[in-house]
């Protein structure tokens, strides 16, 4: 099974969208079975939060649920349990690494290789629609990237 994480600061609005962009995509070519995927926050003051109710509604609005999603702190045996850890943002980047365990076996990556993912959540409705944007195009590659690299 391959393993997939994604983080932001809170797990309410940038991991929690990849998440279930990501499962979307992955449930829409039938290898659900084929991954494991999961979000969380670098910061735990949101954890057992539902993702920011602008991030439901803009996932809702292309067919894609968030719902059942709970903010979640990162967890030191998550560098174990993952395969792939995507970073929403260079802080992200460099906190990952820098509670990296030195046994970690995730590959921890930026998930833009362009850059980062503006954090939408001081803004406003098109904030998370550029963020959604963002998200989807980069899930399908990222789906095509792994899926060679597993031959799956």
């Amino acid at each position: 099974m391959i393993s997939v994480l994604f983080v932001c600061t809170g797990n309410i609005c940038r991991s929690p969208t990849a998440e279930g962009v990501f499962r979307h995509l992955v449930e829409d070519a039938g290898l659900e079975d084929e991954f494991k995927i999961a979000s969380s926050g670098t910061e735990s003051y949101h954890v057992g939060d539902p993702p920011d109710a602008r991030s439901l509604r803009m996932a809702a609005k292309y067919g894609v649920s968030l719902q059942g999603q709970k903010a979640r702190h990162l967890s030191a045996g998550d560098y174990a349990e993952f395969d792939y850890i995507f970073a929403m943002d260079s802080g992200h980047f460099s906190i990952l690494h820098a509670r990296a365990p030195k046994n970690a076996r995730a590959k921890i990556a930026m998930f833009l290789e362009s850059g980062d993912v503006p954090d939408p959540w001081y803004g406003a409705e098109p904030d998370f629609e550029h963020v959604y944007a963002l998200v989807r195009k980069r899930c399908e590659e990222l789906l095509m990237t792994i899926r060679k690299a597993h031959k799956i």
